[in-house]
Formats: structure tokens, sequence, C-alpha cells
């Protein structure tokens, strides 16, 4: 039998102060569902929800109620009840007051609230406290009269914003079989919101995964957790191994230079993907064994299962030296222009890229106006560069004839080069003055372009690899001095979960089914 559409938003769209929270909200919500709105903090979960529930307006769209527009329906006159984070008890009723409330508003007689009222709090399992006051409840009391008291109300559609948020995790855990068994014998549809990833796989019926206004996908518990839509859905809904690879055709897809079946189809060839394999379906085998081969790099008991770190593919690393001097600026005779720039490193094998432009840019040469600090251009580059090794002066100059002198140093550079992971990394040493590292507004950027830092793919020199930055100097405090500077790129590590105990330091493969590889579309920001 067809399950009966109870709930509709279309093209709902909200903004506070200009600022887009829903960005064309649509979801259909079925009878005697329970379903979680899932997100972080300001994803427009809650804005929704109280959207429906008539606490706010929508600047575009509608809400569609049991076959009718609820857009402009006051609260009071929907089929539904809430139960927020904050419970609103009042507190100088009794647990029986409190659920009787909203009946006694509506009139009706004493022996049927006194009926009503019993079997709520036989429905929450509170028998025998009508009479006590609701202050001296604890936490996990406490929400059950709330509940109660919504229900009380005999509504299609019970809204439940964060109410586990204010309980400790035991108590939440409880709670969380508690509204589930709820929601079932009560038979009426919960709509219910949390950013906890748990609660929404333990209690759901439907997950609706939200982020910045906008719904990145709809599913059953199952569904999201075992095929996500895209990387963000597999970060936010449990544990994730997540690599990037090429969808080559339909069943086959490359990652970390390995080509593996799968079992996902309909990308186009050679489409860059997102995959995720979960932390329990990698198994740890023999070396000889894997599809994949590693060196367990932690091990780390959990209780139920090992979480066990192995590194497939080693990161690729370069350290090279940043020589910090004080300013050397250069001044012109009457006042009025600054210089500076820097001597450099290149490798012999890239003179030929060497041209006006990019010598500025390796020796961050440039000209200002002391009082204004406005730019002044360089009009005039003078070198003589052979193709030997050496130390070749370059000068820098303004049309004014201010000008600074400094050294363009060929080198034969060594590059790291890793086989195992197919790439190899570059970088030079390179020198900087205090007031430059001090004034730098993206260091991470800056330092990889005053080293010339690089990676490519071994077997393809056109094919960049990203590179990541490390130092352990604080750049407000800088002094004069020889700095190390770490350039790296990133490894692989797979994080698995087993019961099976494996040592630390230990050689071994890694292997999954073809199902176990989830493709994912690429996520465009």
């Amino acid at each position: 039998m067809e399950k009966k559409k109870l709930i509709q938003f279309r093209n709902i769209v909200k903004d506070f102060d200009g600022t887009v929270v829903l960005k064309g909200i649509n979801l259909d919500i079925y009878e005697n569902e329970f379903v979680t709105l899932l997100g972080p903090s300001g994803c427009g979960k809650t804005t929704l929800l109280r959207i429906l529930g008539g606490f706010l307006d929508a600047n575009e769209g509608q809400v569609i109620f049991d076959g009718e527009d609820i857009s402009h329906v006051p609260p009071h006159k929907r089929e539904l009840n809430t139960v927020f984070q904050k419970y609103a008890l009042f507190p100088h009723m009794t647990v029986y007051q409190n659920i009787a409330f909203g009946l006694k508003i509506k009139k009706m007689s004493s022996d049927v609230i006194e009926q009503m009222v019993m079997k709520m709090l036989k429905l929450i399992g509170l028998e025998g406290y009508e009479n006590k006051n609701v202050t001296l409840l604890s936490g996990g009391q406490q929400q059950r009269v709330a509940i109660a008291r919504a229900l009380v109300n005999e509504p299609k559609v019970l809204l439940l914003d964060e109410p586990l948020g204010a309980l400790d995790l035991k108590l939440r855990k409880e709670m969380q079989y508690e509204l589930k068994r709820i929601q079932q014998e009560v038979g009426i549809t919960f709509i219910f919101v949390t950013h906890d990833q748990e609660e929404a796989l333990t209690m759901s019926d439907k997950i609706v995964v939200m982020k910045d206004g906008m719904i990145q996908q709809i599913g059953s518990p199952e569904d999201i957790y075992n095929e996500p839509e895209n990387q963000y859905v597999a970060k936010f809904i449990g544990e994730s191994n997540l690599i990037s690879g090429v969808m080559l055709e339909d069943y086959k897809v490359k990652f970390d230079d390995h080509v593996f079946d799968c079992v996902d189809f309909g990308f186009k060839e050679k489409e860059p993907v997102d995959i995720v394999i979960r932390p329990e379906d990698i198994d740890i085998v023999e070396e000889n064994q894997g599809k994949m081969t590693g060196e367990v790099l932690s091990v780390l008991f959990k209780g139920v299962h090992y979480e066990i770190m192995v590194e497939t593919v080693p990161g690729t690393t370069v350290i090279v030296q940043m020589q910090v001097t004080q300013s050397h600026d250069v001044t012109s005779e009457n006042g009025k222009e600054k210089m500076s720039a820097n001597d450099f490193y290149v490798d012999i094998e890239d003179l030929h890229l060497l041209d006006d432009a990019e010598i500025i840019a390796r020796a961050d040469a440039k000209a200002w106006d002391p009082e204004t600090d406005e730019y002044i251009s360089i009009n005039k580059i003078e070198y003589d560069l052979k193709n030997e090794l050496g130390e070749y002066p370059v000068v820098f100059s303004t049309s004014n004839g201010t000008e600074v002198r400094r050294k363009i140093i060929v080198v034969n550079q060594p590059f790291v080069k890793n086989l195992k992971a197919n790439e190899g990394v570059m970088a030079f040493n390179f020198f900087k003055t205090i007031d430059e590292i001090k004034e730098s507004v993206a260091l991470d950027t800056d330092l990889k372009t005053w080293a010339n830092a690089q990676g490519w793919k071994l077997n393809d020199e056109d094919e960049s690899v990203d590179i990541y930055v490390d130092y352990d100097f604080d750049p407000e405090t800088i002094k004069e001095g020889i700095y190390q500077v770490r350039f790296s790129t990133e490894g692989r590590e797979f994080k698995i979960h087993t019961t099976d105990y494996v040592e630390e330091g230990k050689k071994v493969g890694l292997t999954f089914f073809p199902e176990d590889i989830h493709v994912m579309k690429k996520m465009v920001f």
C-alpha cells in the first residue's frame, strides 16, 4: 500500500537581513514517518521546522499539509505540536497539570482529560508521577512530560527541535530508543532536528542531510550511510576514508595509481570523482594477499574494535632553509621612493622559464612611495644569465632611477623521488626579510611561492600534486636567522575498524570488495 504524503515543502526560500538561509527546499514527508533533518548549526534545519510550525513565514514557496496550503495558517490552528530543547514546562504545575494544560484550553470534560493524561503517563513510563512537581524531575523525565503534553492533543505531526541536546550522553542514548518506541506506538509523523549523526541513524525512517540551506541527500539511514551522494554526506555520516580518483569507465575506478573494480556506473569516462570506503569494510591481510600494501602506523583499542591506521602511500617531503634578515630596503636620494628585492635560486633546467615578470615574482621585487605606500612600477630589469651554474647579478630599476641589486643563483637542484607514490617534489632555499614575513597575509601560499615548491607525477610531469607547508616559527615574533620549512605531499592513510589486533610497524595488505567502494560526484563549491 502506497504511503500518503502528509507534508510537502515546495520551493521554500527564507532569508534573514539579506542572508538566504533556505535556498529552494523541496521535500515530501509521509504519514507515520520518523524524519530527521540533519546538519550542522546554521544549515537551515531549525528554520525549516519553524516555518512548518508557523512560527516563521517563508519568503517564497508553499507548505502543503494534508493536501492544503497552510502557509498562512496561524500556529495554533495547525495539526502539529512542537517539543523544544528547552522543554518550557510550567514550573508551578504538577506533571498531571502540565500534560492536561492543552486539553483544558479546549474545555474538554475532566473525566476525558483524566483518561487521556493517564494514558500518556503510561506511554512515557511515568505512572505514579502525576502529582510530582516538574522541577523535581530529572532532565529525561522532564523531556518525557514535554512529549506527553504535545502528544495528548493528538496532533498529526510532532516537531522535535534538538530535544536531546540538554541531556547527558547515557540518558541521550536511552531517550533515542524511547522516542522511537513512542513514535511507533502512537503511529504519527515525527520530524526531528539534530546535528548528531548517531541520533539520526538510530531513530529515523528517513534522513534529510542539509548544508548551507540546501538538501544534500534524502534517504533511509542505510542509504545515507552506504551510498552517500557526495563527500559532504560521507564525512557527516559516520567515519570515512575519502579519496580522490578517476572513473575510467563503468565499473572501473582508479585511485592511488591502482585500478579497481566497483559497482558504480553512469559517470563520464575519466571523470574526476570522490570515493568513500568505510573503515569496517576494509580487511587487513598478509602483505602478499592485499589489493594495496602499507605499514601500520597506530593501533587504538576502542572497546568493541581496534581502530588501526595504515599508511599505503607515504607522503613526499622536502626541507629547505629560509634565511631571514633585517629589512634591506633601498631609498632614493630624494626619499620619495623605496625598493626591495631578494636573491633567489633557480634550477638550471628552468632557466628558459625566466622572463621579466617571473624574475620580479621570484625575487619578490617591489617599489613604493614611503608616504602613501602606493606601489611604483619597476620598468627596467637588467641581467645576463648563462646556461651554467653560478651567481648572476640582477638590477631592478624605476623610471626615476631608483635601483636595487640582487643575485640569481643558478643551481642543479635535486628533487625527491617517491616511487611508491609516483611523485616528485622540489623546493629551493630562499631569502626573506623580517618585514616581508610579518606582512604576508597568506603565509603558506607565499612560502610555496618563495621556495618555488612544486610537485608532479613521475609518469606525467604535466600532472601536478598538491603540496602542503609546515614550519615551526611564529611569523609575528620571527628574528634574523635560518629556519627550516617543510614542503610535503599528502600520503594516504586508511582507517580500519577490526576486532583483530595488529602490531604497529607491521607491513600488511589491505583488501575490500567492489561493493565496498562507493563512487560519488565531485562536490561543486
